[in-house]
């Protein structure tokens, strides 16, 4: 699982490298990087502190010093899952911003950024302070030290629904998009399975919850909460590596193309009155409009040439946002 995340941020950020300039580093790239480092961070801390420190033994069996050290450690971890699933979530929406114009989809995804800040920013606070004094939280397990805890079980276990339910509607952002593009069929179905596949990282937040049962209230942590750990990198990681989708199917597309086909027609004519579109490699899109079911001496031909900015976005994103203008701004706008 390690290996694939590793290749899939790589592909993605080889084909940011072969591409424009422009085109080559967004925010949501940025956040990938952050939640990659903070994935990584994560798995080095799971093999050498947290094995390294008894997990998955009986806590009875594991010299003192190691249980201090385990619980520690696994609050660092907590740390890090709340902030690695917020950043994740975002470069979602980021990417999203840059690909559906529409203003009020714009709008939406941008109250969803704000709500993911808030909720991410509410979850890692709370997690650092659960227990005061701080430290309370590895040193309590003695009996001999003062101090309090939050319930960190109704805390993680409000975190992975709320998390669920924003997983749910960022899917549905999308989805509510391509479903009126003007693409083929195939193309269409194939765009929303690429962001469906998504989904994968919100079944396993409900696997997940099955290990949160007895989270935080166990006697025996070091071996009840291994579940928790091992799900909690497993739904990381294929958070990650369905972040990357997109990025990897242009690889894919431009590597081979007559098995993974392109977003790009050659010349096939699309639902707006029998038009034509095509775009050169100068970035000027040439359309021919001509009426359905006449004959050729009757024929009107409208050619109209506008600018498209492909500069700064790869061609599956060109696509998506040139059809997604015209599908909202109607059938009118295209019979210029």
């Amino acid at each position: 699982m390690a290996v694939l995340c590793v290749c899939m941020v790589l592909l993605r950020f080889a084909q940011k490298l072969s591409g424009p300039a422009a085109n080559r580093f967004a925010i949501d790239d940025g956040l990938i990087i952050i939640s990659f480092l903070c994935l990584i961070t994560n798995n080095i801390i799971t093999e050498m502190k947290l094995i390294g420190n008894g997990m998955g033994r009986d806590v009875w069996t594991i010299p003192f010093d190691h249980i201090t050290e385990f619980l520690k450690f696994y609050w660092i971890e907590e740390i890090l899952y709340f902030f690695t699933s917020t950043t994740l979530k975002l470069s979602f929406l980021f990417f999203y911003k840059r690909i559906f114009p529409a203003r009020n989809v714009q709008r939406v995804i941008s109250l969803t950024i704000i709500f993911n800040v808030l909720w991410g920013t509410a979850f890692v606070i709370t997690a650092v302070f659960q227990c005061w004094p701080v430290s309370h939280l590895w040193v309590a397990w003695d009996g001999e030290h003062a101090g309090h805890c939050i319930s960190i079980n109704a805390v993680a276990w409000s975190n992975a629904a709320t998390g669920i339910f924003v997983d749910l509607w960022m899917l549905a952002i999308p989805i509510s998009q391509l479903i009126d593009l003007k693409l083929s069929r195939t193309k269409k179905w194939g765009v929303i399975l690429m962001f469906c596949l998504g989904t994968l990282a919100t079944i396993i937040s409900i696997i997940r919850l099955r290990a949160l049962v007895g989270f935080g209230q166990s006697t025996n942590p070091t071996y009840d909460q291994t579940d928790t750990a091992k799900w909690s990198i497993v739904e990381l990681t294929v958070g990650l590596v369905c972040s990357c989708l997109p990025s990897v199917r242009s690889v894919l597309v431009q590597s081979l193309p007559s098995v993974f086909g392109s977003t790009q027609d050659k010349s096939t004519g699309n639902q707006y009155g029998g038009s034509r579109i095509k775009a050169s490699k100068n970035g000027i899109f040439n359309m021919k409009s001509s009426s359905k079911g006449g004959e050729d001496d009757v024929a009107i031909h409208c050619t109209t040439s506008f600018g498209a900015t492909q500069d700064s976005k790869s061609e599956d994103e060109v696509e998506l946002v040139y059809v997604n203008n015209h599908v909202k701004g109607g059938e009118g706008s295209m019979s210029t």
